[in-house]
């Protein structure tokens, strides 16, 4: 039997990589509205870990999504498990272990310290950095159709110097998530964009500094010009890395807003217009070659590539292969665990703080 638990505060966790880490309440609120979501993709007589088992199947009956029969339990229930139950959360992380065993859970049921170290290491920034490089190397050696540079920097003054450098960068924790942790930064006033820079200015680098501090590192990026948010959802397991579809999402100011669900042939279309399917082949088989080396014996599970369509400074549409590499489950993958699951052929799937959300789309976006 699976046990499978959503823990959205699993980035946070990662960053501050505390078995006694308490999640902030937004995240609380997130994962207790929606902790029936792992039902979604469930194999029949699994089970869900929840906070209130009425409410979650009241929720699940409100999703119209056929599933199998899952059954939902509390934190008291886990002391009844077997040791052969394999647990699959949302991801991987010192607190989330702590949790389950505290309340009854078999140890043997979890991952050893040295799989939740490696885990870590390979959600963090600077290794979708080492990779971005690798990658853009491996599919376009003349940097004719893909863009994208990242820099892991642990000393404030040069900081500054990269930024009056670049002149627009985005500054980045090296473990966050969603669009959290992330500083749009001008040294000059920006005038008619979407993104809000802010300036070269005290509380930005007090800010950074603390990041220095707490997580040994900040990473520093170029301002691109994003088009179009997109990614790729892959399996990482024995036999290596397992695509398992496209992901294609929007985002507002940097914060996640929803994916769409459809088949892949829908999604191609959308992404047509920046992007050949061949080239979208090209890539997806240089990450599964280049992962299932980097990864392979390091991580078994799902994990997502983000991507983005960029209009270069002189015009061009180019592509950023590797903005980040989440090594979790994502919503790509819920969206495609939905394909074929509602009586619509293609919809939009969207968080809030207390619901999972679907609604139809009945064209390209």
């Amino acid at each position: 039997m699976k046990l499978h638990v959503f823990n959205p505060e699993h980035d946070i966790a990662l960053a501050h990589d505390d078995q006694y880490f308490t999640a902030p309440k937004v995240a609380r609120m997130l994962r207790e509205g929606c902790d029936f979501l792992p039902a979604l993709w469930a194999g029949e007589d699994d089970c869900v870990l929840v906070g209130d088992v009425n409410a979650a199947e009241e929720k699940l009956r409100k999703s119209c999504v056929e599933v199998k029969d899952v059954s939902f339990i509390t934190q008291s229930d886990l002391c009844f498990l077997s040791k052969d139950t394999v647990v699959e959360p949302w991801g991987w992380d010192s607190a989330l272990c702590f949790q389950l065993t505290k309340h009854g859970l078999p140890g043997v049921c979890l991952p050893d310290d040295g799989y939740l170290r490696d885990v870590r290491m390979l959600s963090c920034r600077t290794f979708s950095s080492k990779v971005l490089s690798m990658l853009r190397k491996e599919i376009d050696s003349n940097s004719t159709f893909t863009i994208g540079e990242s820099y892991y920097i642990t000393d404030i003054e040069e900081l500054v110097y990269y930024i009056h450098d670049l002149g627009r960068c985005v500054l980045k924790e090296p473990w966050s998530c969603s669009g959290r942790g992330v500083r749009y930064v001008a040294c000059e006033p920006v005038v008619n964009s979407a993104v809000r820079f802010e300036p070269l200015a005290m509380p930005l680098l007090n800010w950074a500094r603390n990041i220095i501090k707490q997580q040994g590192g900040i990473m520093l990026e170029p301002y691109y010009n994003n088009v179009k948010d997109f990614g790729m959802e892959f399996l990482c397991n024995a036999a290596g890395v397992e695509y398992q579809g496209l992901s294609v999402f929007s985002t507002e100011s940097g914060f996640y807003h929803g994916n769409i669900v459809a088949s892949e042939d829908f999604k191609l279309q959308m992404l047509s217009q920046w992007i050949t399917a061949e080239r979208l082949l090209m890539v997806k088989k240089a990450i599964k070659d280049i992962l299932s080396e980097e990864m392979g014996n390091r991580y078994c599970g799902p994990f997502g590539v983000d991507m983005m369509i960029v209009k270069s400074d002189d015009g061009s549409i180019r592509l950023h292969p590797m903005v980040e590499t989440n090594v979790r489950r994502t919503m790509g993958h819920v969206a495609l665990s939905l394909f074929g699951k509602l009586p619509f052929d293609a919809a939009v799937l969207s968080l809030s703080r207390n619901d999972c959300i679907v609604s139809r789309c009945d064209s390209l976006l």
